[in-house]
């Protein structure tokens, strides 16, 4: 059984984001595998507290967590990252240490690039899809043609001609940032001559051209869970570009947009549309059939209902994606009145007409005994 996050990280339930943070920066200095060399439980400490700040320092992902807790983040991306590794950690989160990857630790550990090149995490890719309301309701899955760097087979990612290996940088020596001294201050900036790479690639490949990366087209298969609504984001891990000089993969987001329905409107979970009776229908009533998100489906009229009514269909709208209640179908009744009579029903609808002036319902009796006493 998963941990609470506000117990991981030792903080209330009401706490803060600076808190959080906080919280969070002082238990990975404490457990990270730097400074607990060998220790499997300090990692596996580390790892648990990232898990627990990329929820609890996401808005998003905290307030489906406070209301349905680990469960509640299963479906549709909300869930925490699936960290592989330490740098995959830092180059998420390396900001709220003060920069980048895992420079802070360079200070605290003694760390340097020591001549290797630094991964960092490929960059997230972003798409939209549109897909049906049926779809939405059912679930489905998408083959996504998605262009993407991949690591290039021939370095295999290096950058480095085959048989070369990359140098470490002169300038920096292997920490990829340089450091200036002015006055009482000292400032770090990243190496301009290796870019904060730390190494330098004297013989580049020629098939990537050094960058250790090539644009590809790829297939990816996209499960869409039942239930989603427009604007969802669906996270795939590791389908976005690849890392770096060895760093982890980057994700694809991609948005959902629902499609315009001929017949439906989403409200919620709910599916709204409008049918169109007559007025005999709805005086006398009637079984009519009507539109679902699963087909065809007869449903009654009620004696006596009036136009802009609002009847309800148990569980024909949308699945909830956390596995609650879904919703029904609301059908709004629309009393149509015929625009041309033929002889038959005009004169059908003049005899209507002089039984309505004898027998005055009740509520329009009570609405003109109330214009009268206004205009008295």
């Amino acid at each position: 059984m998963s941990r609470d996050y506000y117990e991981i990280l030792g903080v209330a339930r009401d706490a803060g984001n600076d808190e959080i943070k906080k919280a969070y920066r002082g238990l990975a200095l404490k457990h990270h595998p730097d400074k607990n060399p060998g220790e499997e439980e300090a990692e596996r400490r580390f790892k648990e507290a990232a898990e627990a700040f990329d929820v609890l320092g996401d808005e998003k992902k905290r307030s489906t967590y406070d209301q349905f807790g680990h469960a509640g983040l299963s479906g549709a991306g909300a869930g925490p990252r699936g960290f592989s590794n330490v740098e995959d950690i830092f180059s998420v989160f390396g900001d709220i240490f003060g920069g980048g990857g895992g420079s802070i630790f360079e200070d605290l550990f003694g760390g340097g690039g020591g001549g290797r090149p630094h991964p960092q995490q490929g960059e997230n890719l972003r798409a939209e899809i549109p897909i049906r309301f049926e779809e939405a309701a059912d679930g489905t899955h998408r083959e996504l043609a998605v262009t993407r760097r991949l690591t290039c087979e021939t370095c295999h990612g290096s950058g480095a001609k085959p048989g070369t290996k990359p140098t470490q940088c002169n300038l920096c020596h292997g920490v990829g940032q340089v450091q200036q001294s002015q006055g009482f201050f000292s400032i770090r900036s990243v190496c301009p001559q290796c870019r904060g790479e730390g190494v330098r690639i004297e013989s580049p490949c020629a098939e990537c051209q050094g960058e250790g990366r090539l644009r590809r087209k790829e297939d990816v298969r996209l499960d869409i869970p039942a239930g989603v609504q427009d604007g969802t984001r669906i996270r795939v891990t590791g389908a976005g570009n690849a890392g770096h000089r060895g760093g982890p993969p980057g994700d694809l987001h991609v948005i959902i947009r629902l499609e315009h329905h001929e017949f439906f409107q989403r409200v919620d979970n709910d599916v709204l549309c409008e049918i169109p009776v007559t007025f005999s229908q709805a005086a006398l009533g009637a079984k009519v059939e009507v539109p679902t998100l699963g087909g065809k489906a007869s449903m009654s009229i009620p004696a006596g209902t009036q136009s802009g009514e609002i009847l309800r269909m148990r569980g024909q709208g949308f699945p909830s994606l956390h596995g609650h209640r879904g919703g029904d179908q609301l059908v709004k009744v629309v009393v149509e009145v015929p625009k041309k009579l033929n002889e038959e029903q005009t004169e059908l609808l003049h005899r209507l007409a002089e039984l309505d002036e004898k027998e005055v319902s009740h509520k329009r009796h009570s609405f003109f005994e109330r214009l009268k006493n206004y205009f008295d």
